[in-house]
């Protein structure tokens, strides 16, 4: 189910929250410095991220003043940290929650350890993820960024927002997949205006929270991966060797965004920190329902369209078909050609996922067609591979113009949802021994 955003009132202001998961305890998830709890959701990797932490807890996700969905101020009456302590305060009395863990990423780390000294009658425990303490350079803070390289950093705001920033240094993992760099783009706009983006950055940078660290008296967990390009790995050993008993858990990576690169790292350490279990190598195998997508005619469409029409257009059906994956719980695998390969843990949300891509491509003006099959696939780091993957590729090229066509197997695993078929008969399958009876989806 897609999260739904809920408003507090912290003093004159509307605070956007979520909550996420029926977990035995709550986790306040603390972004860095601007954020927009809805577009979290539309960046595969970033959903991935929530669920798992969802999965162990009751997520309580929020907005800061100023960002996001919630209330703009004016420039001059941006937050500090006292006043989004209070939002965090207000979103949890709202709610109800008496105690929570908080965890805190990047910017968002400082006032998350300063919510912990303050309020330890609150706080459960405290997680930090790639924080630092301090954001500009002294000579008892060697590894934060020079006043020099900060004035660098506020130009490119002022001068390049509504495009791509920072993310070499940010997400380097993915700084050359276009569709994560038009999500990054559209989330940055979307979490604040140009002018509040650089106020923030500003007052962030004056922020110092060493003084505090020691007063820090709640479980606390501090993670940092090795090669993070934008806060140093020393400033975590420097933040957890002035915390009474913190852990610190060094991570090998360059990403600084959590849920990029190795995301399973971090959170096996965060789950079996706050529950003792760890949720150990993922699987190898695992049964799934894959989707193959295809735009039918797109060559002569292109044609006829130009090539810039032509690219706006897949652009748009590329993100229907990615509001429909998150939609439907779908995981997007990749894309080929005009077409995506996608995977899902149950058939009927499979089915209704390519029922509702093909609806709204027909209502955009194209026409698409889409196999499914339900079988073991292997796990190939981020890919999947495996005879039941060529099987849902072979019932993909055998389905007609704005026709979804799965196997048997699919069809007899969702008796009783009400999704109707027309039986299409045996097929031979190109390199897939036997024949297989096919059918085409007539309601769903």
């Amino acid at each position: 189910m897609e999260p739904v955003t809920h408003y507090a009132k912290s003093g004159d202001a509307s605070i956007a929250y979520q909550v996420i998961g029926e977990g035995p305890f709550d986790l306040v998830y603390v972004a860095g410095w601007i954020s927009n709890i809805e577009m979290m959701w539309e960046e595969p990797g970033h959903a991935r991220f929530l669920s798992r932490l969802a999965s162990f807890s009751r997520l309580l996700l929020i907005d800061k003043r100023g960002t996001g969905l919630s209330d703009r101020v004016a420039e001059s009456e941006l937050p500090t940290l006292e006043q989004r302590m209070d939002d965090v305060r207000a979103v949890m009395d709202a709610v109800g929650s008496a105690r929570a863990v908080v965890l805190g990423h990047s910017e968002g780390g400082n006032m998350a350890m300063l919510f912990a000294a303050t309020y330890p009658q609150r706080t459960m425990a405290l997680i930090t993820v790639g924080v630092y303490a301090k954001r500009v350079w002294s000579a008892d803070y060697p590894w934060a960024p020079t006043p020099e390289q900060r004035q660098r950093w506020y130009d490119q705001i002022e001068q390049g927002w509504g495009g791509v920033l920072d993310l070499p240094d940010l997400a380097p993992s993915v700084a050359d997949d276009e569709g994560f760099l038009r999500w990054w783009a559209t989330y940055l706009r979307r979490s604040a205006s140009p002018s509040a983006a650089l106020t923030l950055g500003k007052m962030n940078t004056q922020i110092d929270v060493r003084d505090i660290l020691p007063a820090i008296g709640v479980p606390t967990l501090v993670l940092h991966r090795t090669g993070d390009r934008d806060v140093q790995v020393e400033e975590a050993s420097y933040i957890a060797g002035r915390i009474p008993g913190a852990k610190l858990v060094e991570l090998p990576g360059v990403d600084h965004l959590p849920w990029v690169g190795d995301q399973d790292s971090v959170l096996d350490e965060i789950q079996e920190f706050l529950t003792g279990i760890r949720q150990g190598p993922a699987p190898d195998r695992v049964l799934v329902t894959v989707l193959f997508t295809d735009v039918v005619g797109a060559t002569a469409r292109a044609a006829k369209l130009g090539d810039r029409r032509w690219r706006d257009l897949l652009s748009s059906h590329y993100a229907t078909v990615r509001h429909g994956l998150h939609r439907y719980r779908g995981n997007e695998v990749q894309t080929i050609g005009d077409g995506f390969l996608a995977t899902f843990d149950g058939p009927a949300r499979a089915i209704r996922c390519a029922c509702a891509i093909r609806t709204q491509a027909h209502d955009d003006g194209l026409s698409i067609r889409a196999g499914l099959h339900t079988g073991e696939c292997e796990l190939i780091g981020s890919g999947i591979g495996g005879i039941a993957v060529h099987i849902g590729a072979r019932v993909a090229a055998l389905a007609r113009s704005d026709e979804v066509v799965v196997s048997s197997t699919v069809k007899d695993l969702v008796v009783g949802s009400g999704i109707e078929f027309e039986d299409r008969g045996q097929h031979a399958l190109k390199g897939v021994p036997g024949s297989w009876r096919l059918f085409s989806v007539s309601s769903c």
